[in-house]
């Protein structure tokens, strides 16, 4: 399944709407520290493993592709 991620980074909330998802985070966006926890806190919210969850697109960007495998 892939999904659109957009990313806000002050408060801590989590939204998931067909194939989007809206997520809010508060580490900051370096050395990938970001990315890490927006993958434990989207595997964590479906009750998943972190590494079926992957970003494909938007490592960098506020606006992301995550794709879930099964």
């Amino acid at each position: 399944m892939i999904y659109k991620v957009h990313v806000t980074f002050s408060k801590e909330f989590l939204e998931i709407n067909e194939n989007q998802i809206k997520i809010g985070i508060k580490s900051k966006p370096l050395k990938g520290e970001a990315n890490k926890e927006i993958i434990k806190k989207i595997a964590k919210h479906l009750g998943i493993s972190t590494s079926l969850v992957q970003i494909k697109s938007g490592h960098k960007s506020q606006e992301k592709i995550i794709e879930i495998l099964q």
